[in-house]
C-alpha cells in the first residue's frame, strides 16, 4: 500500500481535504492540497484545514523514519503545536515537512529503545505558488507497547 493510500485509509480526514502525496521519504515529505474542499466563508483556506495539512506532513515525514528504524510498531501523536498564518492562502497548496538533524534523530532513536517514548520537535510549512504562508511546529511523541488515549 502507497503512503497516500494509507493516509486515505487510516487518516480519513486526508481523503476528504484532498491530500496527494508528491514526495514521500524520510527526509522530506511534499503533499499536494486543492483549495476547494478546504475553503472557507472568506473564499481562502480554512484555517483548521491548514494545520491539519502541516501536522499531517510532519506525522508522515516521522512515520516513515520509524518505518526505517523498523520501529513502525510506535503509536506516533502530536502533543502540542503552534501555527503560524502570515498570509491566507488563496488557492491550491503545499504542505512540506523536512528533516535533517541527525543528532535529534539519534537521541530520539534512543530514548525510544531505551524508554519506549521518545519526544521531537517538528516544523512544517504550508506553501502557495512559492510564497510561504504558515508555518508550524510540533512537539510528537512516539510510544512503544503503549495504549494511546
Amino acid at each position: 500500500m502507497g503512503i497516500e493510500s494509507y493516509l486515505h485509509e487510516h487518516i480519513p480526514l486526508s481523503a476528504a481535504m484532498g491530500v496527494r502525496v508528491r514526495v514521500a521519504t524520510p527526509d522530506r515529505v511534499e503533499l499536494w492540497l486543492p483549495m476547494a474542499p478546504n475553503v472557507n466563508h472568506q473564499k481562502t483556506v480554512f484555517g483548521g484545514s491548514a494545520a491539519a495539512a502541516a501536522t499531517l506532513a510532519a506525522w508522515t515525514l516521522l512515520q516513515l523514519r520509524l518505518e526505517r528504524a523498523k520501529a513502525d510498531d510506535a503509536q506516533l501523536v502530536v502533543q502540542r503545536s503552534a501555527t503560524e498564518y502570515k498570509k491566507a492562502i488563496t488557492g491550491d497548496f503545499e504542505a512540506v515537512c523536512t528533516f535533517d538533524d541527525d543528532a535529534a534523530w539519534a537521541s530520539f532513536e534512543q530514548a525510544l529503545a531505551r524508554r519506549g517514548r521518545a519526544r521531537l520537535t517538528m516544523e512544517a510549512r504550508l506553501i502557495q505558488e512559492a510564497h510561504e504562508a504558515v508555518t508550524f511546529a510540533g512537539d510528537f511523541v512516539a510510544l512503544r507497547n503503549r495504549c494511546v488515549r
